[in-house]
């Protein structure tokens, strides 16, 4: 193209002066149309204001013909007698094409579409793929607004709102979009960087930006993706179809146009697993799925058997134990589509743009199991040799999955011995209740349930009884069932009493059921709970219900009571109140918790096989595991429809001469007089060698109590299978343990307690709090 330079004079006016040939080839406008008129009719934009002195910028112009013409524009002022300016002479020419400097032809040849705008978004500048990605030689595009050279789609408006971005606010830019070009074929994702490019002034002159084709790793960022999908979303029961479901669901649309799963029939069995075989290979449809309703493409429907010659890519993919690619063209991939539509002809339209196929084999610890087949029809792009990876690594993870739910319907032992170790194994030691308990998993086809109950140790000799019931069978309920036990442990050693637990028990499972896949609510699970405190000493009982059944208390007299109490909602519910009540219990009464399969049932009346229960109770017997059986013969039927837990306790008390009672004056005068009394106290009980260790605890925790707590004050010793020391005071402020550091005067005497004690903590009460210390006996 030949190189043409224009040049102009403008008065101080702004009138055109003076107008060369190279103007006129440049504009179209001839000398005579030029010279005489003002500059600003002459231009497509209005100009920004310019400094007094000389620059240089693109000017965009109107031709004579009525387009904009992109011209690049130096002006120099002319100066009168005395320094005063008199006008502008003007240099202008087009944007050079060939770069002559190392730096230009860097620009034109860069392997990213780079190009540079000017504050209006008109083309300035495009270097070489940027031209190719547009379809259009650079003379085409120079000086056009960017709107103008695209289609109106919302990426295009998008690009077009970030170039504006960057020119009024002078901050580059950087996003990525998933878009086409106009000389490509389909759709590309692409890492754009935009910044402003500022003139010697410090304004901005121009947008430049490099957009690069980033669409590998956006391919490998989508497969990751899914792969990390498909950990939560496979897999979710333990059921052989729907897994395959699952798999298939996630596949489509995002990673093929059809996809579908076909097993050996072993695995719908129970047979052990055969070998592959050599030749044609029988595979069962157990789940399709297609970008188009009803799956029309499908040549096998579900339930049905396909078999595969050994030539067809599945059949290889399950001999070689590898993914197998297949795409059009190939002899053995045209052999197989032909089978196809000779088996399904009335698919035969669909299946004309198939294109590309892979067949992997479903292998889960060493044993093959099935196929996944996954084509593309409608999807642009063929299958690499990445998504045969992808394809690898899901398909092991789908027959993990498929290869668990295989196994959980012929290994029902292993579910129960799941839901057992969940129970507790064997009830710790305790001296507050002698206790004895049953667990009867369902006979039912529906698999174990969610039952279970256990027995907690709390400070003060106090102990807690729980029974708890997730309505359900199966894995998921014996889940939520260990997750709920886990939790009343947690919240058990909190101390707190059985209404509050049981409120903050309400809320933790609410809080679980918004992560439920799905979102589905708790309470629909319906989980129950019962949560009992026994105190020795007090011999007095507080339990709280939500949604459980009371329990029955047997008195030494042989009577049977049921509990009167208002159980609250079920767990879960939320915003509705639980209420605790609380009786006294002489010593040998036995308390009956347990869950509601040991009462209700379709064809039973629960008042009758109430009434059967507290019967049952009263019947002789040598022991508590005895009675245990009892009443289970009693009341429940040949073939109980649910799991059933029962937990019988019989209480114990702590007489008077188990426990030390001092009111203590808040007087720290009063701490070695109270020291003094336990360490007698203590020479009463023979427990002369525990001394040391409980004057300091004493010392420590009434002078605290002294110190940071207040009125009244009382300390208590009881001597059961260990030695506890408790503190009580009206503050409800719990101590921490602090580190001391080197010139500190206090801070170490709760850690000594910790050091010197079995374990120590505190507990809130209804007029403050209790600080308690435990002391082994050893063999006492």
């Amino acid at each position: 193209m030949e190189h043409v330079v224009a040049a102009a004079v403008i008065d101080a006016r702004g009138i055109v002066t003076a107008w060369s040939e190279g103007a006129r080839q440049l504009t179209g406008h001839s000398a005579a149309g030029a010279v005489g008129r003002a500059a600003t009719e002459l231009l497509a934009e209005e100009l920004p204001p310019l400094p007094a002195r000389a620059w240089s910028r693109p000017v965009v112009v109107r031709h004579h013909d009525g387009r904009p013409v992109t011209l690049a524009v130096t002006a120099c002022p002319v100066l009168g007698p005395g320094g005063e300016p008199m006008g502008w002479t003007l240099t202008a020419e087009r944007p050079p094409a060939p770069e002559p400097t190392l730096a230009g032809r860097a620009f034109q040849q860069a392997s990213m579409s780079m190009s540079v705008f000017d504050p209006r978004q008109r083309y300035l500048r495009l270097n070489e793929v940027a031209c190719k990605l547009m379809g259009v030689s650079e003379d085409v595009l120079l000086g056009r607004h960017f709107p103008e050279t695209v289609e109106d789609a919302e990426h295009s408006q998008g690009f077009n709102w970030h170039l504006r971005h960057v020119a009024e606010t002078g901050r580059p830019a950087r996003y990525e979009s998933f878009t086409g070009a106009p000389s490509l074929n389909r759709e590309h994702a692409w890492s754009i960087e935009m910044w402003p490019v500022r003139d010697e002034s410090g304004e901005v002159g121009g947008v430049a930006l490099a957009a690069f084709n980033s669409t590998e790793q956006y391919l490998a960022r989508q497969r990751l993706a899914l792969l990390n999908e498909a950990a939560a979303s496979i897999g979710t029961t333990l059921d052989v179809v729907r897994t395959t479901e699952e798999v298939v669901e996630l596949l489509v649309p995002r990673f093929a146009d059809f996809a579908c799963v076909d097993l050996l029939d072993w695995v719908l069995g129970a047979d052990e697993p055969p070998p592959v075989p050599e030749g044609e290979i029988a595979l069962r449809r157990v789940a399709h799925g297609s970008v188009h309703e009803g799956t029309p493409e499908a040549a096998v429907h579900l339930g049905g058997t396909d078999t595969h010659p050994p030539y067809s890519p599945p059949a290889r993919a399950l001999r070689e134990g590898r993914a197998v690619l297949s795409q059009a063209g190939e002899p053995d991939f045209l052999r197989w589509l032909d089978e196809r539509d000779a088996r399904a002809p009335e698919g035969r339209r669909l299946r004309r743009g198939v294109h590309s196929m892979i067949s992997v084999p479903l292998r889960a610890r060493g044993t093959t199991l099935g196929a996944l087949v996954a084509i593309r029809i409608g999807h642009p792009d063929d299958y690499e040799p990445d998504d045969a990876v992808f394809a690898e690594e899901l398909a092991s993870r789908a027959a993990v999955c498929i290869d668990n739910a295989r196994r959980f319907a012929r290994e029902r032992t292993t579910a129960l011995a799941l839901q057992h170790s969940l129970l507790p194994r064997g009830l710790p030691g305790q001296a507050a209740v002698e206790v004895a308990h049953r667990y009867l998993p369902s006979g039912s086809t529906a698999g174990i349930g969610g039952d279970w109950f256990d027995v907690i140790p709390l400070a003060g000799s106090r102990v807690a009884l729980v029974v708890g019931d997730v309505v359900g069978h199966g894995i998921p309920s014996s889940a939520t069932m260990g997750r709920l036990c886990m939790a009343v442990r947690t919240l058990a050693d909190v101390d707190l009493p059985p209404d509050e637990l049981l409120t903050h028990l309400d809320d933790l499972v609410t809080h679980l059921a918004g992560y439920e896949e799905g979102g589905d609510d708790v309470a629909e699970l319906g989980a129950t709970c019962l949560y009992a405190v026994y105190d020795p000493v007090s011999r007095r009982l507080s339990l709280a219900a939500a949604g459980h059944p009371a329990p029955a208390v047997l008195l030494p007299d042989g009577r049977v009571e049921l509990v009167r109490m208002t159980p609250g909602p079920p767990l879960g519910v939320g915003g509705l109140p639980f209420e605790a009540v609380e009786l006294e219990l002489p010593e040998g009464a036995v308390v009956a918790l347990y869950t509601d399969g040991l009462v209700e049932d379709r064809d039973r009346d629960i008042d009758r096989a109430t009434s059967e229960l507290c019967s049952a109770l009263t019947a002789p017997a040598a022991d508590l595991d005895a009675l245990c059986d009892t009443v289970l013969k009693a009341v429940l039927p040949e073939e109980p429809g649910d799991d059933v837990a029962l937990l019988l306790a019989r209480t114990r008390a702590l007489g008077a001469d188990r426990v030390a009672t001092w009111d203590v004056e808040p007087d720290p005068a009063q701490v070695a007089a109270t020291r003094q009394a336990a360490t007698e106290q203590l020479t009463e009980w023979g427990l002369e060698e525990a001394a040391f260790v409980t004057e300091l605890v004493v010392s420590e925790l009434v002078t605290n109590a002294i110190r940071y707590g207040e009125p009244p004050i009382q300390l208590r010793l009881i001597r059961d299978r260990s030695l506890i020391c408790e503190v009580a005071d009206g503050s409800s402020t719990s101590p921490h343990l602090r580190r001391a550091h080197a010139f500190d005067e206090g801070g170490r005497g709760l850690l000594l307690v910790a050091q010197l004690t079995q374990r120590w903590g505190s507990r809130q009460t209804d007029r403050g709090k209790t600080i308690w210390a435990e002391q082994s006996l050893g063999s006492r």
